[in-house]
């Protein structure tokens, strides 16, 4: 009998500490630790290396997580903008892709994000981690290091701002 009682006792801790442990809510605080927390969980790549990928043709989806403006001031070639805001609602929406002339990418696909300096996009890629995407990246450093690594190879679409003037737009 007490190796039965022992036996329960020791399947409820174990089960309680599963459960427990699966519980990853985390209290932060400030958004700077939460962007932390995020960069640990997910991988970055360099400019460099994003360099090279693109150079190679090597097939990725690049993603600017940006605000359309911020995105329409200057952005890595071939990058597809889907704001952080909306990210999480577009990213499996086959209707979504093909309006802008894409095809849907499955969750095994590799996924590289970005925004201004790598904070949002970190807490982007972590979100479509949650979601099941299985290789997730961002751009450490960002937009601000690609733009100052490589000033000659980006796109703008200014048509799009109705003359609007370049300005900075977002802090992280």
């Amino acid at each position: 009998m007490k190796k039965i009682n022992l036996l329960l006792v020791l399947i409820f801790f174990s089960a309680s500490q599963l459960f427990l442990s699966c519980n990853n809510s985390a209290d932060y605080s400030g958004v700077e630790e939460m962007v932390e927390a995020a960069k640990k969980n997910v991988a970055s790549i360099t400019v460099e290396e994003i360099k090279l990928k693109i150079d190679s043709m090597e097939m990725f989806n690049l993603i600017d997580v940006r605000i359309r403006s911020e995105h329409n001031h200057g952005y890595i070639p071939s990058a597809i903008n889907i704001p952080r805001g909306t990210l999480e609602f577009k990213i499996a929406n086959d209707k979504y892709w093909s309006n802008e002339g894409l095809y849907l990418p499955n969750k095994d696909e590799e996924f590289i994000l970005y925004c201004k300096k790598g904070s949002r996009s970190a807490l982007a890629a972590e979100s479509l981690m949650k979601l099941g995407y299985k290789n997730v990246k961002y751009i450490k450093g960002g937009f601000k290091k690609w733009e100052l690594s490589y000033p000659l190879l980006q796109e703008k679409n200014l048509e799009e701002e109705s003359g609007h003037q370049e300005e900075e737009v977002g802090g992280c």
